[in-house]
């Protein structure tokens, strides 16, 4: 096994580490082990890799842990001889540059799920909710602006693809896809990749 990894099914940046294993063609040498991730209720287990106890976390053969997403996608692909993170120069720029904006924009979408979901609804705070939709709408026309290549399969184009596979799953009424044609296009075709469609988020 090249890692183990505490993971959940629903999350987006555990799609992500999946999506670049089954990239590169190891995705069976990824020990998975249960966990529950829960932004009050701390999963012990989780934290006993990640002190943040937030997935993904992960422990390499030689006990060495990673986290989050952007480190264990890296190390998989550095240590695969994989081209998912490209050499430095403009290309890796903007590959990292794509990972950073959708993991960002799925922070925030995050946020105002947990506070939809998880906080009291006396103790819920309007005010954030839309100021961090703002943010994630804002993210959403940054990419509309910056859509990937057809011939793109980086860590920029698989970020993007997961954050927005995410949106689809937990806001189906949030229709992204309005106003933004190519953004959409390019997630449909990107979507059935086979990293894509065999990693694509479940309850």
């Amino acid at each position: 096994m090249i890692l183990t990894l505490y993971w959940g099914s629903a999350s987006p940046f555990v799609r992500k580490v999946f999506a670049v294993a089954r990239e590169l063609g190891v995705e069976d040498e990824i020990a998975i082990r249960d966990s529950a991730a829960h932004p009050v209720e701390r999963d012990a287990r989780i934290k006993a890799f990640n002190p943040l106890a937030k997935v993904p976390a992960a422990e390499t053969r030689d006990g060495t842990p990673l986290y989050d997403s952007r480190v264990i996608c890296e190390f998989l692909d550095a240590t695969q001889g994989g081209d998912l993170f490209p050499a430095p120069g403009p290309a890796r720029w903007t590959a990292l540059r794509r990972q950073a904006l959708a993991d960002g924009c799925l922070d925030a979408a995050l946020l105002v799920r947990y506070e939809t979901l998880v906080r009291p609804e006396e103790h819920q705070w309007p005010l954030w909710v839309e100021k961090q939709r703002e943010k994630v709408f804002d993210a959403l026309d940054a990419m509309a602006a910056d859509v990937p290549g057809p011939d793109c399969h980086d860590i920029g184009a698989i970020s993007v693809a997961c954050a927005l596979g995410w949106l689809d799953f937990r806001f189906p009424d949030l229709d992204w896809r309005d106003g933004r044609a190519a953004l959409a296009d390019w997630q449909a075709g990107f979507d059935t990749r086979p990293a894509m469609a065999a990693t694509r988020p479940h309850a």
